[in-house]
């Protein structure tokens, strides 16, 4: 697919406590007003929305003809280590959301969610208790259980997604075991175009061992070559 020029703009997301946060938003110069396909990016409970993986799927989609909008949660936009609530938590999603709606002059044809561990995890229960409604979600990295403890799978919400969705897993990711992940959806009923990608050696990061000699920056170009692959199965563009 041919590499479109766009935009970046630093924004500010109102969110629904009289708080905001900041995001970075990408406009290709192709997107059309009422039929841009938008994607939503959240970051992890360990990094921000600058996070190199979330920059080179950001600008890797924006090039692609899909407009982005990455955020940071509330505990990042003041410096905490620790992660906010779940009610912060979604305040930011929604205020994302809402943005992008109603504030980016965009009037999305499709918004897809994604985002790495935390922010994936927070985009699947919100999507799975109708809070919000992507037209797919996209997972860099889903942790579906404590730090090797995979007795402790929180996966329940998977059954009330409808909307399609892309899991990225390492191989060596200590908050996925992926025996367990296949296991899980395996169960489920799932919408036809959803898949999962493993990433060979691959930690919750992506990062593989020194003795593959494969650059981390290639596996991002990886998982966004593979996020495009699917996007143009599962929901082509038209016109």
């Amino acid at each position: 697919m041919a590499n479109q020029s766009f935009t970046e703009e630093k924004v500010s997301l109102p969110l629904g406590n009289g708080e905001a946060v900041s995001g970075i938003l990408l406009v290709p110069e192709g997107a059309k007003k009422g039929n841009a396909d938008v994607f939503i990016i959240a970051h992890g409970q360990g990094n921000g929305m600058k996070h190199p993986l979330l920059v080179t799927f950001a600008e890797g989609l924006a090039g692609a003809g899909y407009a982005t909008l990455r955020f940071n949660f509330l505990f990042k936009e003041k410096g905490r280590e620790h992660p906010d609530k779940k009610d912060a938590l979604y305040l930011a999603w929604e205020g994302a959301m809402r943005y992008i709606r109603e504030e980016s002059g965009l009037e999305p044809k499709r918004i897809f969610a994604s985002g790495k561990s935390l922010g994936g995890r927070i985009a699947a229960h919100m999507t799975a208790e109708g809070l919000i409604d992507p037209d797919g979600l996209v997972f860099l990295g889903y942790p579906l259980h404590p730090m090797g403890e995979p007795e402790k799978a929180r996966a329940d919400h998977f059954a009330k997604i409808k909307a399609p969705m892309l899991f990225f897993a390492g191989t060596r990711d200590p908050f996925c075991n992926l025996l367990l992940l296949k296991k899980v959806f395996g169960t489920l009923d799932l919408d036809m175009n959803s898949r999962l990608e493993v990433v060979d050696g691959g930690d919750h990061s992506f990062e593989v061992p020194k003795s593959l000699y494969l650059p981390t920056e290639d596996i991002y170009r990886h998982i966004l070559k593979k996020t495009l692959q699917w996007l143009g199965k599962a929901f082509p563009k038209q016109g």
